[in-house]
């Protein structure tokens, strides 16, 4: 069995193996922790005093309960407490749980049952849903709030985050580098998001992995405007595990096309990393009336990024590479990147160091050079399997590789290509879009009587989700109405913005969605 695996382009040393994130950190903080910078909002900390910050919360969390191997859910949009978090979790030797704060009140829930959280640490303007998503939890034991917290009826106590950072440091629990350090819930094709277990390990090894396929010491300050919650941006926020050098962060609580250009241009912003709509938003801009002289490197990924885009970008700041790049939960956020300085169009790059990757035939053969099948993947980046879920992680993983349920090819040089999903996911903007998701709140309008989900193209969000309705007889609902219950019951991230009303739904022979029969309908028009 051969597979395309690509060496280090950097002089990074080996990898330290067998360390948990926690002890690879005090050796970073150690090497570097003076001089690393983090900027949020007009404030400025060394890696050192966010160690600090760290070590204490570590100590406090211990004093409220946590014990080794208990979750800890982190709900908050992008601040320096979400990386404190975070560290202060793994050196308390638990497992950090991230979420994306849109998620609705019955979303979040299932996370909270689900992985057995015993903490949740949000900020105050998501305490409500919080606080109304732990009614029915059994295992949880506070709900600890950044800031100043508003009056709110929970389930259990709520516990002011400043109290358990103002105490004595927590000492290390040592954890063994194969067990689990987050959690990160991805969505499901049932309709249930699903835990994915990512040791220390694969996290550790995916960063090291970005490191050493794309570190230019050259290019120290960069943009994060990628949520830390997402697992692309919990990758690069522990890449400062591996770097040799020092460098600058500066952090967006949210993207914000303005506040991306304003900070790009103040701090000299060299390299950032972004999803394709956002791209498509800063092409929106004038981009010319800000200094973008010191950007050099814009890396894009968590969707395809399309050629039009790229293009009018690169016309629009002709000395800043583009690149594209590849990955998905389930390999912590990385299977393939773009060499520095060789880039090639419509590629995501090469497999990242340390990355295996083989195209694979339906019959399990691996396929020829140029030949479309899907997307394996092997490595120390894998995860180890989905959370409670022995029959769905023995689908997924099979003889020690990951079947993404993408399809691409490889050229002639190594270079990897996407060209289409097996499954039905729709990533708009990044964001992962189950169809059945979108189906199962459509299908709860008393007006429809069958739902038909799938993406189209799209400029800005790389897809736009598309829902095909059938009515009941006698049904008058409208498209405004239907696209407005869908607002209602999904988050910002899945409601369809367009629905289209069908005579009826298409079925292939044995009774299920003919998806490639909806798929033409909207190439129709």
């Amino acid at each position: 069995m051969t597979s395309v695996e690509t060496p280090p382009t950097t002089a990074l040393p080996t990898p330290q193996t067998g360390l948990s994130l926690q002890r690879l950190s005090e050796l970073a903080w150690e090497r570097n922790g003076a001089e690393n910078r983090l900027i949020f909002e007009g404030t400025t900390w060394t890696g050192l005093q966010l160690a600090e910050r760290a070590r204490r919360l570590s100590g406090g969390l211990r004093r409220a309960g946590l014990q080794p191997g208990q979750r800890v859910v982190v709900c908050m949009s992008n601040c320096p407490e979400v990386g404190i978090a975070y560290q202060a979790i793994w050196r308390a030797g638990a497992v950090a749980t991230p979420v994306i704060f849109l998620l609705r009140e019955d979303e979040l829930a299932h996370v909270l049952v689900d992985s057995g959280a015993t903490f949740v640490i949000t900020t105050p303007e998501f305490l409500p849903k919080v606080a109304a998503a732990s009614a029915g939890t059994t295992e949880l034991r506070g709900i600890i709030v950044v800031g100043d917290s508003p009056a709110a009826a929970a389930a259990v106590p709520v516990l002011p985050y400043a109290d358990l950072e103002d105490g004595e440091e927590g000492s290390l629990v040592e954890a063994d580098s194969t067990e689990m350090a987050a959690l990160m819930y991805t969505g499901g094709t049932t309709g249930r998001s699903k835990g994915v277990i990512l040791s220390h390990d694969a996290l550790s090894a995916s960063a090291w992995a970005a490191t050493a396929s794309a570190y230019d010491p050259e290019l120290a300050v960069s943009l994060l405007p990628l949520p830390l919650s997402h697992v692309y941006g919990l990758m690069l926020n522990v890449t400062g595990l591996h770097a040799p050098r020092p460098g600058t962060q500066v952090l967006l609580r949210w993207f914000d096309v303005t506040s991306w250009l304003r900070l790009a241009a103040e701090h000299r912003v060299q390299t950032s990393a972004v999803v394709p709509s956002m791209i498509q938003l800063l092409l929106a801009q004038p981009l010319e009336d800000y200094d973008l002289s010191a950007l050099r490197r814009v890396g894009s990924g968590g969707a395809p990024l399309l050629k039009e885009v790229a293009d009018a970008f690169r016309a629009r700041l002709p000395h800043v590479e583009v690149t594209e790049g590849y990955g998905c939960t389930e390999t912590a956020a990385i299977i393939a990147t773009t060499p520095l300085g060789r880039g090639r169009q419509g590629s995501v790059g090469k497999p990242a160091p340390s990355v295996r990757v083989r195209i694979e035939l339906p019959d399990g053969s691996e396929a020829p050079q140029g030949a479309d099948g899907e997307i394996c993947v092997a490595g120390p980046t894998l995860m180890t399997g989905y959370w409670h879920a022995p029959e769905e992680t023995a689908i997924a993983m099979r003889d020690g590789w990951l079947h993404t349920g993408d399809i691409g090819h490889f050229d002639a040089d190594g270079y990897l290509y996407v060209v289409d999903r097996i499954k039905d996911l729709i990533i708009r903007g990044g964001f992962n879009v189950y169809p059945r998701d979108v189906e199962d709140v459509m299908l709860a309008h008393p007006d429809v009587v069958a739902c038909a989900v799938v993406g189209r193209p799209d400029t800005t969000y790389g897809e736009e989700v598309v829902a095909f309705v059938q009515l009941r007889p006698g049904a008058t609902a409208t498209v405004e109405e239907l696209v407005a219950h869908a607002r209602e019951h999904l988050s910002a991230t899945k409601y369809p913005r367009e629905v289209r009303i069908l005579d009826a739904v298409p079925l292939t022979s044995v009774g299920k969605t003919d998806r490639k029969a909806v798929r033409r309908t909207l190439l129709d028009g």
